[in-house]
């Protein structure tokens, strides 16, 4: 029975192709970022490996063998092939960002706005995951993600896009009702929809720490733009952002139910592995989200500016 022998160490492959492609063991070092003497070990012990000699050492300079020059043909194939493999998988990798945000976000501000970032990237597939939970960048599952926070995770470099602010909103046939809105106590015809912490701290804001009656909210749905969706629908005054529901603002759909902006002191952010901050399709969609960000901040800047921020 033979034997089979064991394969060489990989790091005096890798040694021997450098050397053989530069016709240098200095050279080799330089690349390799170590020493001439660590490279002619290396291929000493490649040599010892195989019983065959592939350089034939001078005083100033290194020859390859007979046998050396048929080993490094095939070497220097193999690793020019998988380098070009390598290029390829950058490439391919360059082509797709996953991102994960969450859903209010994604449904009502981020989606209507794709288009525009098609259009002026076709080279980049975009594939976006909804989640209320943030998800582990480190994973490999996803380039980057929309968070909402203070901004601060360890081993993630942040941008701030959007301030967390949030208002009474309703649909315009209920301009009337929302006018008893100030007092927390009032038992409405017109539900409120939303987080009651929310409620709880745009009450804050308003002043007033009355504990609001259970009876004062209508269905309860598990996102913001469901609240939003049912306000519209006409079925309560929902607490939402004027920032993430411009568009229904602008068309009319919606109208402030109070002139009073509230925030809990947070941020949307993008974030992205610091490790990550050299790809390109990060920051071009980086580049590209902020400027959306940025024009809607400045056409949601009375907002913005009279927002009372109340710590939860």
């Amino acid at each position: 029975m033979v034997t089979e022998q064991p394969f060489p160490s990989l790091v005096s492959i890798r040694a021997f192709e450098a050397a053989a492609r530069h016709r240098s063991f200095a050279k080799a070092a330089e690349e390799l970022d170590t020493s001439a003497a660590s490279v002619s070990y290396h291929i000493r012990r490649l040599e010892a490996h195989i019983g065959v000699t592939l350089f034939v050492r001078h005083a100033n300079q290194v020859t390859l063998t007979a046998p050396g020059e048929i080993v490094a043909r095939e070497a220097l194939h193999a690793f020019a092939a998988l380098r070009a493999s390598f290029v390829r998988a950058v490439d391919a990798d360059e082509a797709r960002l996953s991102l994960t945000t969450l859903p209010t976000l994604a449904t009502s501000w981020l989606t209507p706005k794709l288009g525009r970032f098609r259009a002026k990237h076709p080279d980049i597939l975009l594939c976006i995951d909804v989640s209320a939970v943030a998800e582990d960048l480190t994973a490999g599952q996803f380039d980057a993600a929309v968070r909402n926070g203070h901004g601060r995770w360890p081993g993630l470099q942040t941008t701030e896009l959007l301030p967390s602010i949030f208002m009474p909103l309703c649909a315009p046939r209920f301009s009337g009702a929302a006018k008893q809105l100030e007092d927390p106590d009032h038992v409405r015809e017109v539900p409120l929809l939303g987080r009651p912490d929310w409620w709880a701290l745009w009450y804050r804001a308003l002043g007033r720490t009355e504990r609001i009656s259970p009876r004062a909210f209508g269905t309860q749905l598990a996102y913001e733009h469901l609240d939003v969706a049912a306000a519209v629908a006409g079925q309560g005054i929902a607490m939402g952002s004027p920032l993430l529901f411009k568009d229904d603002l602008a068309a009319g759909r919606l109208i402030p139910a109070h002139s009073l902006v509230a925030s809990d002191g947070r941020a949307f952010w993008l974030t992205h592995p610091v490790t990550r901050q050299a790809s390109r399709k990060i920051q071009t969609f980086k580049e590209w989200l902020c400027d959306e960000a940025s024009s809607d901040r400045r056409v949601a800047r009375g907002y913005i500016k009279r927002a009372v921020v109340v710590t939860p």
